[in-house]
């Protein structure tokens, strides 16, 4: 009986459902959030994805894998697509789908790299670019559950102009505190000079090792090995760092 409920909820998850756009917003001038209706989404976790499949009339057929953005919120979820230069999906998602269009679904899929509510230890989120997508939902679902474990993000992008969720970000919750880490160019009068992540910034912006905290860290391969190995310098607890990394895929 035990692992014939497992394969049900199990199948639940792995089966490809139909999925409506309902709204699409502009996060930066190469990302788009997509809100679908999901009918029977069986909910998820805080940095769990989803698979994206798309079919062609002609019956080609092509899939990609995205971060869930949003906290779960009955049959609503929320993708933040950006654009991949010559890709074959992301172009597709973030400027042609439109409002009313339908794409299949798949998952959700993960369970290490993900937040609990009933999590209470302090939690710092390192996101790179794009990685901030599966954190967000994380600070998404703190805030709707009402959570009181402490936050701290720490999020590292090339330009100003490429900071996504910015207005919610600078909103800011009780007990979650925002550093913003640019490598290419600052704002006007910003007092740290543009340039990667260091062992500096991640102590500053970061929680001691001695709080014992669980640390998210999301971006390009490169990135999240390079922070991941600051925290390890810093101290921290190596089973206490989860990470999610992600490169080129075709887009």
């Amino acid at each position: 009986m035990a692992r014939a409920a497992v394969s049900g909820r199990l199948g639940e998850r792995l089966r490809w459902r139909v999925a409506t756009l309902v709204e699409r917003r502009d996060e930066t001038a190469a990302a788009r959030t997509l809100v679908f209706d999901v009918p029977g989404w069986p909910g998820h976790l805080a940095g769990q994805h989803v698979d994206v499949r798309l079919t062609a009339e002609d019956g080609y057929s092509t899939q990609r894998s995205y971060s869930l953005a949003s906290a779960p919120d009955g049959d609503r979820v929320e993708l933040t697509v950006q654009t991949v230069p010559d890709g074959e999906v992301s172009p597709y998602l973030a400027d042609d789908l439109a409002v009313g269009d339908a794409v299949e679904l798949r998952g959700p899929v993960g369970g290490w790299f993900v937040w609990r509510p009933e999590q209470r230890e302090p939690v710092l989120l390192l996101a790179g670019g794009s990685g901030i997508v599966p954190l967000m939902a994380m600070i998404r679902t703190r805030r709707a559950v009402g959570s009181r474990a402490p936050f701290r993000l720490l999020y590292s992008v090339r330009t100003p102009e490429d900071r996504m969720y910015l207005a919610e970000l600078r909103r800011g919750d009780p007990g979650l505190d925002t550093t913003f880490l640019y490598t290419r160019k600052a704002p006007d009068g910003w007092p740290r000079q543009p340039g990667r992540l260091t062992r500096d910034d991640a102590a500053a912006a970061g929680w001691s090792a001695d709080f014992t905290p669980t640390s998210y860290v999301c971006g390009p391969t490169g990135f999240v090995e390079h922070a991941a190995n600051l925290l390890l310098d810093l101290g921290h607890d190596p089973d206490l760092i989860r990470t999610e990394r992600f490169g080129p895929s075709g887009g």
